[in-house]
């Protein structure tokens, strides 16, 4: 997931491509070698410049989509038409050359294995990024707080990490919303994450659960709003969005 680039005072650090895969038609995760990386929390982010032979420089914000693994950090980047970052890394880009990258950044929309409380997760399209660093997270910790993942999409073509959320984890519960197209074989009609489903799909809301929404400006304002009127405390409905832009 792509976001504004920030300022802020971390120091920015040469990377290089050590792997990839491509997760659809689309976007592709990127694994890099990032000596001197820090570590991160589930749900932070990173700028990334790229530099060109004339000096010319384009930065982006993606979220970064696993948790902590030394010195190597992954990002899912999504190709976007025009888009003078994403198209690079999900082009030409080739294993060995470098980036730049600075980070981690934020903290507030960040899971940390220690707390108990159940988990929701609700993601629409790229926003599933930053979850499922989360997800990850909670396996790579050993801990069993319970998540349940509502994920919105817009046809089985665009989901991301297919392979990996469809093998079933205990404790680990996932709902799929298709807004154009539904899968072969699955009843119904496309429809749009409404509160029907996230009344049923989500915790109750005295469970006191921890929610994470990522996705389109509208999107997360929508799905937000419906939290709340369902009786989900406002303070424990963290959000992610990004708006229209050209990356």
């Amino acid at each position: 997931m792509a976001r504004t680039a920030v300022s802020g005072r971390l120091a920015w650090r040469v990377a290089r491509l050590a792997e990839f895969r491509d997760e659809t038609p689309t976007a592709r995760t990127l694994v890099f070698d990032l000596p001197g990386w820090p570590g991160h929390l589930a749900g932070q982010h990173v700028d990334v410049r790229l530099t060109a032979a004339d000096g010319y420089q384009a930065q982006r914000s993606y979220s970064l989509a696993a948790p902590t693994n030394g010195d190597r950090v992954e990002l899912t980047i999504q190709r976007v038409a025009d888009g003078e970052v994403s198209e690079h890394l999900t082009g030409p880009y080739a294993i060995g050359d470098p980036v730049e990258i600075r980070g981690p950044i934020g903290g507030w929309f960040a899971w940390r294995p220690t707390d108990p409380a159940p988990v929701l997760l609700v993601a629409g399209g790229s926003g599933i990024v930053p979850l499922m660093a989360m997800i990850r997270a909670r396996r790579a910790a050993g801990v069993r707080t319970p998540f349940k993942l509502i994920y919105s999409l817009r046809t089985p073509a665009e989901l991301y990490y297919a392979d990996e959320l469809r093998t079933p984890v205990a404790g680990v519960d996932v709902t799929y919303v298709y807004t154009r197209e539904l899968p072969e074989g699955r009843p119904g009609l496309p429809r749009r994450l409404d509160v029907a489903t996230l009344n049923t799909a989500a915790w109750p809301a005295e469970f006191g659960a921890s929610c994470f929404v990522c996705g389109p400006t509208g999107f997360v304002e929508t799905v937000a709003d419906i939290l709340v009127a369902l009786g989900h405390d406002p303070h424990r409905i963290r959000t992610e969005r990004f708006g229209p832009s050209r990356d």
